[in-house]
């Protein structure tokens, strides 16, 4: 009879455990089509890639926006933040009026008592008094902590992330170089550090038709003639010929805009003081591309030797007319470096 009884309680259990785990799949799976319906695909043509977004709110993918927010704006949310616990714990302790030695119904000496119970400071006038205040007070103190320490790490995160400071030349320019029709481009590393074995990939992205007749944003890569620097701490003058087998053979200024066609740019390489990789990335539309011109000279001879004037880095000359951008684009003129020195000796 009691194995009889135990069996039914061991079979009644398995199944309730087998319910239980039905209803969590799908709640899971109810979760998971929700979060599909408010997947955000925005497709621009002229883009190098849909922009995908969950329209989870703001308060979506939090850790990220924090960590690629400004200075300015992660300290303020930070200052927000703080005061609004506080405040909301203050009207708690205000409603309460268990804090001894508190002004009754004074939302300032409420405020203040918050700020030293999650600050743990603890000047010993205002102390609580009920139990509702002491309960409060514990799960403060809690709530300070772990709030302390999600600061200091995101903080420290954001501090040490490492980042490149790499520039590129406003316009890409499309010439004769060696004979030969070549797409030329210029990057400089404008830190005083050295980017230690960095690697450029450039990729040509444009609108194409599928032999069924569906349009496609495809990718192809540019080769380069060097697509590798040993130790990149000046310029780098990056040449891609416009050879039969290039993707860019046959394209005009007026097939590349009708295309979108975009150039985009990549370089990674590693970060010689921090010791990690770093990276940069670039663009180029079809109003960036100048037909018929070469970048301008930017180095110059001196008694120290090699020096490279920033100052024209993002010159062009006109070597040969062509129909289309040739005339729309304009030319970048001398003193527009950005660049925190003029000159920089190699």
């Amino acid at each position: 009879m009691e194995q009889a009884t135990t069996t039914r309680i061991l079979i009644s259990a398995r199944r309730a455990a087998r319910g239980f785990a039905d209803r969590l799949y799908d709640r899971a799976m109810a979760r998971r089509s929700r979060i599909a319906k408010k997947i955000i695909v925005s497709v621009d043509p002229a883009e190098s890639a849909p922009a995908i977004s969950y329209d989870g709110g703001r308060l979506s993918d939090l850790y990220h926006r924090l960590l690629t927010a400004s200075w300015p704006m992660l300290l303020l949310g930070i200052v927000v933040a703080f005061a609004g616990v506080n405040a909301i714990f203050a009207l708690i302790y205000m409603l309460d009026n268990g804090v001894e030695n508190a002004r009754p119904g004074s939302l300032s000496d409420a405020f203040f008592f918050s700020v030293q119970t999650m600050a743990t400071i603890g000047s010993g006038r205002m102390v609580p008094r009920s139990i509702v205040a002491n309960a409060l007070v514990s799960v403060e103190a809690l709530t300070g902590l772990i709030g302390l320490a999600l600061m200091t790490a995101l903080v420290f995160a954001k501090f040490s992330r490492p980042t490149a400071k790499v520039r590129f030349t406003r316009f890409a320019v499309i010439s004769r170089l060696d004979g030969e029709p070549s797409l030329t481009f210029r990057m400089a590393n404008v830190r005083g550090n050295r980017i230690v074995d960095a690697s450029a990939h450039v990729v040509f992205a444009r609108q194409e038709k599928t032999a069924e007749g569906q349009e496609m944003r495809r990718f192809h890569d540019l080769k380069l003639q060097r697509y590798r620097n040993v130790i990149f701490s000046y310029s780098w003058t990056a040449i891609h010929p416009i050879s039969e087998d290039s993707p860019l053979f046959g394209e005009t200024a007026e097939s590349m805009e009708k295309a979108l066609g975009e150039i985009i740019v990549s370089v990674t390489g590693l970060d010689e003081t921090f010791a990690q990789t770093v990276h940069a990335r670039h663009s180029y539309k079809p109003r960036d591309i100048v037909w018929g011109a070469r970048l301008a000279d930017i180095l110059e001879r001196s008694a120290a030797g090699l020096v490279i004037d920033y100052s024209r880095f993002d010159d062009i000359d006109r070597t040969e007319q062509h129909a289309g951008l040739a005339e729309a684009a304009p030319v970048a003129g001398k003193g527009q470096g950005r660049s925190d020195a003029r000159h920089r000796t190699l």
